[in-house]
């Protein structure tokens, strides 16, 4: 079977027959363009996770200052796990670093989303843009007044 039949049939078995070429210096009979393609789509990947943990943490941020009395453990705790999983994501990532700013605006979008279904609060409740910088976003001791 071709390496780019193989790809589309078996992905499994292309995936540990590449790198076994690859491991073995065979690079000249490995399937290049899609070797190619899988390294691009798990960098998007790795961009899509931080910009979805960055999205978690902001809504319950969000929820802290704009629910004061709904405030409890939970939420807390959660914005905890989000800042331990982005600091280990960002350390395992660094060049995701310089990016952290389109993708605070693009999860930004998406916790407002799921904030205002959430909570039944009205859009005009939350800011149009992020209300506080990344660093204190990721900072440990940082909660919304």
């Amino acid at each position: 079977m071709g390496n780019a039949r193989r790809y589309e049939d078996d992905f499994y078995g292309w995936a540990t027959e590449q790198a076994a070429l690859l491991r073995a210096g065979r690079a000249a009979e490995a399937d290049l363009a899609n070797i190619a393609e899988e390294i691009d789509s798990m960098g998007r990947s790795e961009k899509r996770e931080l910009v979805s943990r960055l999205a978690v943490l902001f809504a319950h941020l969000l929820k802290w200052q704009f629910q004061p009395a709904l405030r409890g453990n939970s939420w807390r705790l959660t914005v905890r796990e989000q800042r331990r999983k982005l600091a280990r994501h960002l350390h395992d990532n660094p060049s995701l670093r310089p990016l952290l700013g389109q993708a605070a605006a693009d999860a930004y979008g998406d916790a407002l989303l799921d904030v205002q279904r959430e909570t039944g609060l009205a859009e005009t409740t939350f800011p149009p843009t992020l209300p506080w910088t990344i660093d204190e976003v990721l900072d440990d001791s940082f909660l919304p007044k």
